[in-house]
């Protein structure tokens, strides 16, 4: 997958970042193209070889019809619950990894069906909040509007659903 220079794209578990700079590097004896990538949430700027684009699953930014499909999981869809903690974390862990919009709001709606039954242990309440955040900030860059704006439209979403969003740890 090719990107320009000031194309948004998603870095999976870090967020939506911007291609800053392509450049060529010696780093192992062989010359090798790089992105340095900016990301928004941390202004972190992070080296990804061309090489190993697929490998991280850099991607583009998600499509207003994508963003569309997850409002839509948000509202109507189901998620099942694996009951084992072990099982559920990994599984989750694996998603937050592939990147996709659509298994972030999994993993995300999944574990706030979760909190409202009981409590959830430290790390899937930190997988909870970073889920809430990597779907707000790529649904804003997505939909061209204010962090703030597309997690009003998430909320929508989750209301109809009868679903509320804890207040971030």
């Amino acid at each position: 997958m090719d990107f320009q220079v000031g194309e948004k794209v998603v870095y999976p578990n870090q967020g939506v970042g911007i291609v800053e700079q392509i450049s060529t590097r010696n780093l192992t004896g062989q010359p090798e193209v790089f992105y340095l990538l900016r990301l928004n949430s941390s202004s972190l700027r992070v080296m990804v070889p061309t090489s190993n684009v697929q490998n991280v699953g850099l991607r583009r930014v998600a499509k207003n019809r994508e963003v569309q499909a997850v409002l839509e999981y948000l509202e109507k869809g189901r998620c099942k619950l694996p009951s084992d903690w072990k099982n559920r974390f990994k599984e989750n862990s694996e998603k937050m990894r592939n990147g996709s919009l659509q298994q972030v709001a999994e993993v995300f709606k999944s574990l706030l069906l979760l909190n409202q039954a009981k409590p959830l242990s430290f790390r899937e309440k930190k997988m909870l909040d970073r889920s809430w955040a990597l779907l707000a900030d790529e649904t804003a860059v997505a939909r061209g509007v204010e962090r703030m704006e597309a997690e009003a439209l998430l909320v929508k979403a989750l209301n109809k659903s009868n679903l509320r969003v804890p207040l971030p740890s």
